[in-house]
């Protein structure tokens, strides 16, 4: 199996596929394809889990993801979807154009087509000056579980790298308007459902209610992944941290335009294809009547009002 990701919204380079297995050790030939394989086995024996039609390419993601440990990746894929199971909210929409159209006008979200020399993913989110609501952060939550199904089918990565650009915002807007427990949950869903190897979210503001964010955001991380959260002032700041020539024309980068790039996700994201496929996955949930004994355990009870520490590395 040798996936060929290439599409309207990401390239990955001639080798990049087999350098990212390398790293992971899955590069020997038939080695990706065993623990595929071993993956496929194990989710038709499990009786809890409803949907069992994952993609190779969905596995494959995973167990980059896990650094190619096949238990980790069983683990990853029983959390996601058991928080399907037990959060629907943010799995209840499944077209951003016809579904989550009041969000275009707060925002865009895009990843960058071309990856960093290391085989990261950055994605970039630009919010407008326009009111935050909790509705509308809700909308934003459904969106990226959206997007990250699409991703986990669609690109080749070894991490990301979040850039928001917060210039238009009114941070004290925001903030006010954040539910605490959504966030936690949210990014619970991220970082140990998707699997989201996070090297960097970098903020750009020059707001000085960005701390009070940043506190709030590191209370659901760890130290070392709230240590991966980082300022910006200006744009030249970020140049420093993230090559000028990935980014868009309008970011002083030699990419398209942020409006064309986000055009093109809309795109993707609210085809007929891709709606039909994010239905069929956000049915992949658990039926816990049918889960062996003992093994629904406090990490999953917990989950919807836990506040512990997310640490994924």
């Amino acid at each position: 199996m040798e996936p060929s990701p290439q599409n309207i919204l990401f390239r990955v380079p001639p080798g990049a596929i087999h350098e990212i297995r390398k790293i992971h050790n899955l590069e020997k030939p038939g080695r990706m394809e065993q623990a595929v394989s071993i993956l496929e086995s194990w989710i038709l024996k499990q009786n809890h889990i409803i949907n069992k039609d994952f993609k190779k390419e969905y596995l494959e993601l995973t167990l980059i993801s896990c650094k190619g440990s096949v238990e980790k990746a069983k683990k990853q894929i029983d959390r996601l979807c058991t928080m399907k199971a037990l959060l629907p909210k943010f799995f209840s929409k499944t077209n951003v154009m016809m579904e989550l159209q009041d969000l275009l006008k707060i925002g865009k979200l895009a990843p960058l087509p071309i990856l960093t020399d290391d085989f990261y993913r950055i994605f970039l989110i630009q919010l407008n000056n326009t009111e935050v609501t909790s509705e509308s952060l809700m909308h934003y939550f459904q969106y990226i579980t959206i997007f990250a199904e699409y991703m986990k089918v669609n690109d080749y990565f070894n991490g990301v790298i979040i850039f928001y650009d917060l210039r238009q915002l009114d941070l004290y807007d925001l903030i006010k308007e954040i539910n605490a427990v959504e966030l936690q949950q949210i990014l619970t869903i991220l970082m140990e459902g998707y699997g989201a190897r996070l090297k960097n979210i970098h903020l750009l503001t020059e707001s000085k209610a960005i701390e009070i964010l940043v506190n709030i955001l590191k209370k659901f991380l760890s130290e070392k992944i709230g240590a991966r959260i980082h300022v910006q002032r200006t744009l030249e700041d970020v140049y420093k941290e993230i090559p000028k020539e990935l980014l868009p024309m309008d970011y002083g980068g030699d990419q398209r335009s942020m409006d064309a790039l986000h055009a093109d996700v809309v795109q993707e994201l609210s085809s007929p294809k891709h709606v039909e496929y994010v239905k069929m996955m956000f049915k992949a949930c658990t039926d816990e009547t049918k889960r062996h004994a003992g093994n629904f355990n406090e990490e999953y009870m917990g989950m919807p009002g836990s506040f512990r520490c997310l640490s994924v590395d």
